[in-house]
């Protein structure tokens, strides 16, 4: 089957037309000169560009989330807690699941404890994630569940729980999750992501996060279609069987959220400095480096693509340090060939740059970080300090060096939103940080397929490339969507050549 989408305005040039054959683009040109097509969609002069790849998501969290219960609009403590009430009201039974909350514009000036919520929900077990998921506050009842919690590090006797703490409750609060709500909650992602004109999501799985099981469920339930297309990723350990799942399931890499550390709102991003408002604290990181070195040498010697979760500057030294102990073994061409992944990078140095540039390294990043946190007067500022906040997320120096970026949303921690995320990389808080307007479009679709080593050799929407397609209620050009921070509607989505949102006949 063939598939015409016709009068449509392509970057800036008006009166395009795309010609799709067998899921992939066979001609582009002047709509007078298309040819013919089983099915014909007019696009009435509409802006056509390649879908946009999210590059960093976990889907089930976020199905749950947009789904159950959402924090993140709670100003204060008493109004989170109004809204866990409703929501516990309104679902009478099983484990409640929230996420979200940020206490650090709160007036109470603290977070949520496990007493707050037992006054709340009672003996119903409860988990409520932190707003970056790397720490939560849990219910006495869910704490009863976890044998042996309270001897973590990160546990703590009010229910808030970072470290090993969190990781054990949060496997035992999604796994309390059914199959039908899992899968309800993968299909409210995949409806969601395609009507945003996402193509394509980076799922980044773990034992840590989800499980083998979601995994190949969303997988499966992405190829039954119609849906985005999911590309997987399992951050675990080669030496704790990480590889052996890749392998199964035919994921993209080896990586993705292998956590090397956590996050810096919850002071478990690793730190080579202490933090500014706990000097007690420079974080933690989570693997000994020769494990990351295993990890890397295993990954590279397999062919297969490594990623690791690192945010802190002490985090990202220690990745880059065991990469390049790969490197000085094998040599540079079987690194570069993996195109290894660093997801989040918040805190590179100088010397780091150069070294990604030059061994292919990834730079997977999350544009709406800086905009929700970034600044002098917000997150990033009270927990480093002004200035190691101002350095935080430089996106302008990433480009310029020359490493490739792909942009992400790291949906639930910030929502899927790839208009925001492009509109955010450009208006960095931080001035000269942020990224030129097409530059970072490009690192919105291009730069995912690049990060996931699936890139075409002409680009998204070059004659042979996949016709990954999104169609937007606007007739402006790219620029001027990018100039004015548009945030045009999908009108259609197109993954494979096939619709799968929106559009009409002609």
């Amino acid at each position: 089957m063939s598939l015409l989408v016709t009068d449509v305005t392509v970057g800036d040039r008006p009166g395009r037309a795309v010609h799709v054959v067998e899921g992939r683009i066979a001609w582009l040109g002047d709509a007078a000169d298309a040819p013919g097509a089983h099915r014909v969609i007019a696009g009435e002069g509409a802006l056509l560009t390649p879908a946009f790849v999210d590059a960093h998501v976990h889907a089930t969290s976020t199905g749950l989330a947009l789904t159950g219960l959402n924090l993140d609009s709670s100003s204060n403590l008493a109004g989170a807690l109004a809204a866990l009430r409703a929501h516990a009201e309104r679902s009478a039974a099983g484990i409640v699941l929230g996420t979200g909350w940020d206490e650090t514009a709160w007036p109470e000036r603290r977070g949520l404890t496990r007493h707050d919520l037992d006054t709340v929900v009672g003996d119903r077990p409860t988990y409520l994630a932190r707003v970056d998921v790397h720490s939560a506050t849990v219910s006495t009842a869910l704490l009863d569940r976890i044998p042996g919690i309270a001897e973590l590090p990160g546990f703590s006797p009010d229910g808030r729980l970072r470290l090993d703490a969190h990781h054990a409750a949060r496997q035992a609060a999604y796994g309390a999750v059914d199959a039908a709500q899992r899968r309800a909650a993968q299909r409210a992602t995949l409806d969601t992501a395609a009507t945003l004109g996402i193509g394509t999501l980076h799922e980044m799985a773990g034992p840590e996060v989800s499980s083998a099981d979601d995994l190949r469920e969303l997988l499966a339930l992405a190829r039954s279609g119609p849906a985005p297309r999911v590309v997987g990723y399992w951050g675990e350990l080669s030496e704790r069987g990480g590889l052996d799942l890749v392998r199964e399931l035919g994921l993209a890499g080896a990586g993705g959220d292998l956590f090397c550390d956590g996050a810096l709102g919850s002071h478990t991003a690793a730190l080579g400095s202490p933090y500014s408002d706990r000097p007690d604290t420079s974080g933690e990181l989570r693997f000994a480096t020769e494990a990351l070195v295993e990890h890397v040498r295993a990954c590279t010697l397999a062919g297969v693509q490594a990623g690791f979760h690192c945010i802190g500057d002490a985090a990202v030294s220690q990745v880059l340090e065991a990469i390049g102990r790969v490197v000085e073994e094998v040599g540079v061409a079987p690194v570069r060939a993996c195109r290894h992944r660093l997801e989040h990078l918040e805190m590179p140095t100088a010397d780091v740059l150069e070294r990604m540039r030059a061994w292919d390294v990834v730079a997977s990043v999350q544009p709406a970080f800086d905009a929700t946190w970034g600044g002098d007067g917000s997150m990033y500022a009270e927990r480093l300090g002004v200035a190691r906040a101002l350095a935080c997320n430089p996106f302008a120096d990433l480009a310029d060096a020359g490493v490739a970026l792909a942009l992400g949303s790291d949906a639930p921690v910030t929502p899927l939103d790839p208009w925001g995320g492009v509109h955010a990389a450009v208006d960095h808080r931080t001035p000269g940080s942020g990224l030129r307007p097409y530059d970072a479009f490009d690192a919105a679709t291009h730069g995912g397929w690049y990060a996931a080593r699936a890139e075409h050799a002409t680009g998204p929407l070059g004659v042979g490339a996949p016709a990954d397609l999104a169609l937007w209620a606007t007739t402006d050009g790219l620029s001027r969507v990018l100039a004015d921070r548009l945030r045009p509607d999908c009108r259609l989505l197109v993954v494979d050549g096939a619709p799968i949102h929106g559009g009409s006949d002609q």
